[in-house]
């Protein structure tokens, strides 16, 4: 083989590559966020499901990139291993989007699909203009790619050795383990699908051996939402392992069919490609995946069930109070770019519970005494900051990845209600000081101080719940009644301050035990400002106006 031809083959092949990321990347950061939303949204069964999953696959030219993401969601819990089976049969027909594309040959148009990209990446200064640049700009790449690669091929066929070379490919078995180690090398089985599609074009491969090796490439699809999986739960194992018994039933099925019949059934697909043979390949391809999905999706339910052969046992639960480990992100749980920020949410979600349970629990404890409880507020008020430093630094650390625009526009706002729910955390431990210092000094409140007390924390709670909630859900339900409950706190917290000074003046309480009701109904205050300030930060992540909402240093 001539240096020259192999250069071109490396060259077209580097290319193409490239093209395939800087188009699937710049899918994801464009449209990313919105993607996610319908996959989460329609996913309720697994019929939706598949459809969902066949038209997010064909918008973002990658299978592997679906089905790492639902690996990622099943992993942090916000899909079923039966929700999941519907996406992942569907992204297995949607993958097959590329080499249709390919086999169209678009070549002649690719400069112009370079040149418009490249002008829109240069300079156009509008951030969305500039990641749909990016996608044109990869689909031109991803063309000029495959017109090196069949300029380099249309060579080989005038080498002999390399025309021998393909034409003793008469194994089907090898054929396939080709097919399944070079796509488990590339991680992609459209681009391998694309390569084989090219050589049947130049005629270096025969329509027989394509069949085979479009069925391993099935098989080696796989790679990467397993070895995504690896770092992850049971679950997001589960999840990739239905990916991989998919594929390898379904190959096994066709391979025994195509043992009896390749000849006939190449026939037919080459009929209704009109003898071409790149548009053959290409048809092969789609027709073999949507006829495994037709056959197994009935047993879709029995995939999953198998999957717990193959991964049995529970992973080790990490509860809400559960010390110093996190439960949705980290180094034990799934990255992917694309649901990077739902994952921080939940984990944000979670750290809220704590310490609006802790609030309830130190002003327990105020009342009652209890020194379990007090022991208690302090224990999680030491998760509570360590999941503020874990939760921050890894917020740091996917701001640097390539997030969806619209996830990257809510980074700073998470890094603020991160710190307002802390705080929080801040005022419970304040709380369980108090109920230290009363049980040392045997400081009593008046039933009507408990009470005023007890009236102002289930405001609070109110206020932090559905904060938290519209933080969560971005659902603006209960919006106005946020507003008018940080108000009603605000005139709650005036009164109780002037009916404490009144009850010195008569001396119905001690100034050891105002002291303390004054710093309580303070602090219950601010926690309900720092509520305020979470319900309303996604709403303001990406606007300079802060009129509504009420910043709270303290």
């Amino acid at each position: 083989m001539d240096a020259s031809v192999l250069l071109s083959m490396s060259g077209g092949l580097g290319l193409f590559l490239f093209g395939m990321k800087l188009m699937s990347e710049g899918i994801e950061k464009a449209a990313g966020a919105k993607l996610r939303g319908i996959l989460e949204f329609f996913t309720t069964n697994r019929f939706t499901g598949m459809l969902v999953g066949i038209v997010f696959t064909a918008v973002i030219q990658s299978s592997s990139a679906c089905t790492v993401m639902v690996v990622s969601f099943v992993n942090s819990g916000l899909m079923n291993l039966y929700q999941a089976a519907g996406v992942i049969l569907g992204a297995n027909i949607g993958t097959t989007v590329t080499s249709q594309l390919v086999s169209f040959n678009l070549s002649e148009i690719a400069p112009v699909f370079l040149l418009g990209g490249v002008i829109a990446v240069m300079f156009v200064k509008n951030n969305m203009i500039k990641k749909i640049g990016e996608i044109v700009l990869g689909f031109g790449v991803l063309f000029m790619g495959l017109s090196g690669m069949s300029g380099a091929m249309a060579g080989l066929r005038g080498d002999p050795a390399i025309v021998h070379l393909f034409a003793s490919l008469t194994s089907p078995f090898l054929a396939v383990l080709l097919g399944t180690v070079v796509t488990t090398v590339i991680q992609s089985s459209s681009v391998t699908v694309s390569i084989v599609l090219l050589m049947a074009n130049q005629g270096l491969l025969e329509l027989p051996v394509c069949m085979y090796i479009i069925l391993g490439c099935n098989i080696g699809a796989c790679a990467s939402a397993t070895l995504a999986s690896l770092a992850g739960k049971k679950d997001a194992k589960r999840a990739a392992m239905i990916h991989l018994l998919f594929n390898v039933v379904g190959t096994i099925i066709f391979y025994l069919i195509f043992l009896v019949a390749v000849d006939p059934i190449v026939g037919i697909f080459n009929g209704i490609s009109g003898g071409n043979p790149g548009r053959c390949v290409a048809n092969a391809h789609t027709i073999i995946k949507i006829l495994q999905v037709i056959l197994l999706f009935p047993f879709s339910g029995l995939l999953v069930k198998m999957t717990y052969i193959f991964v049995p046992g529970d992973d080790k639960k990490v509860g809400d109070r559960d010390s110093f480990q996190l439960k949705y992100i980290g180094d034990k749980v799934v990255f992917n770019p694309a649901t990077a920020v739902v994952e921080v949410i939940k984990e944000i979600e979670r750290m809220a519970g704590l310490a609006s349970e802790n609030l309830n629990r130190a002003m327990n404890a105020l009342i009652t005494l209890d020194e379990e409880d007090i022991e208690e507020v302090y224990a999680v008020e030491k998760n509570i900051n360590f999941l503020n430093h874990a939760i921050t630094n890894y917020l740091v650390k996917i701001n640097q990845t390539t997030l969806p625009i619209e996830d990257l526009k809510s980074i700073g706002a998470l890094f603020h209600v991160v710190n307002d729910i802390e705080r929080i955390g801040d005022h419970a431990e304040n709380v369980a000081d108090s109920a230290r210092q009363r049980k040392e000094k045997g400081t009593s409140f008046s039933k009507d101080a408990q009470s005023e007390m007890g009236e102002m924390l289930d405001m609070v709670n109110k206020i932090v719940r559905y904060s938290i909630e519209m933080f969560a859900t971005s659902n603006e339900e209960h919006m106005g009644e946020i507003m008018e409950l940080e108000d009603a706190i605000d005139e709650k917290e005036r009164k109780l301050q002037q009916l404490h000074v009144e009850r010195l003046t008569k001396n119905e309480c001690t100034p050891e035990a105002g002291m303390l009701f004054s710093d309580i109904v303070s602090g219950l205050e601010r926690v309900s400002d720092h509520a305020t300030n979470i319900a309303f930060a996604i709403l303001h992540s990406d606007s300079d106006d802060t009129d509504e909402k009420k910043t709270v240093k303290a």
